[in-house]
């Protein structure tokens, strides 16, 4: 019988691990940047992975338990990606990659995208250049440098978004040229991702916890499709205490939608009082 994925993740997290890695992190695209120093990829809906030069780790520092032949080819450089099956298949990845009973069919559905070598020298530029000579003289096929380019101005970094948005994908990664490899967020790495807005009919309150004792905790909704789902961030004060009532119409925002239709970080933004 296979573990459920939930309990697979909280075993998975609960295990005994190492320190977690000093692996970069991104900000919010914000605008307002000379565009044409950034390099700009796709930014891919996996599970976070760094490659020591000996296993597979998370952010969090737990070893990740894929097959040997998995890792056999990989250079002995550390390099930073994400695991990844396929555009929207988020749940389908983590199912993978956290369960050490998968089968080697289901690892083989599997890719490891990189994006930057954390221990080479130099800038971006030139750890890039580097990143892709690796990934090709290691030619395994589910190692893979992620496609990095350039883009002229604002409009056509809106274009290559919506594009990626339209294909399934989830937003783009811009990484300044010029900067060097450095743990934590900053300004060198930024990430865009579209924000989009949708309406949901409320059908339950649920009850809150801790500081929201006896207050709203969240909305259960149910959207144009059908989909019943629960909303519970984005409310001020003033609204767990008064909150929408039953069978009013909310605004709600999102980013993208899971494999099963429903959507991602779901956040309440206001009543439709002219309903």
């Amino acid at each position: 019988m296979r573990i459920p994925i939930r309990l697979i993740f909280l075993l998975w997290i609960g295990a005994a691990c190492a320190a977690p890695p000093a692996l970069s992190l991104a900000n919010r695209y914000q605008g307002g940047i000379d565009l044409a120093a950034y390099w700009v990829s796709e930014k891919f809906d996996g599970v976070r992975a760094l490659w020591d030069g000996q296993r597979l780790i998370s952010r969090q520092g737990h070893p990740f338990p894929a097959p040997v032949w998995f890792t056999a080819g990989f250079p002995s450089e550390p390099m930073d990606g994400e695991l990844w099956v396929g555009r929207q298949r988020f749940e389908e990845t983590v199912g993978i990659v956290r369960d050490h009973d998968a089968s080697d069919e289901e690892w083989r559905r599997v890719r490891f995208l990189v994006f930057d070598l954390p221990d080479a020298r130099g800038d971006f530029n030139h750890r890039l250049m580097r990143l892709r000579r690796l990934v090709a003289e290691a030619r395994v096929p589910w190692l893979r440098a992620i496609e990095q380019f350039k883009v002229a101005d604002e409009a056509e970094l809106r274009r290559r978004l919506r594009a990626v948005v339209s294909a399934g994908g989830e937003g783009l990664m811009l990484h300044r040229g010029t900067s060097g490899y450095h743990a934590g967020r900053g300004s060198d790495l930024l990430k865009l991702k579209p924000l989009w807005d949708a309406e949901a009919v409320v059908i339950a309150h649920l009850p809150g916890k801790g500081k929201y004792q006896g207050l709203l905790g969240a909305l259960l909704v149910r959207d144009a499709q059908g989909h019943v789902f629960r909303i519970g961030t984005g409310f001020r004060d003033a609204t767990r205490r008064n909150p929408p009532p039953i069978g009013s119409t909310i605004t709600y925002r999102y980013r993208g939608l899971t494999r099963n239709g429903l959507p991602r970080f779901a956040s309440f933004l206001r009543i439709r009082n002219d309903r």
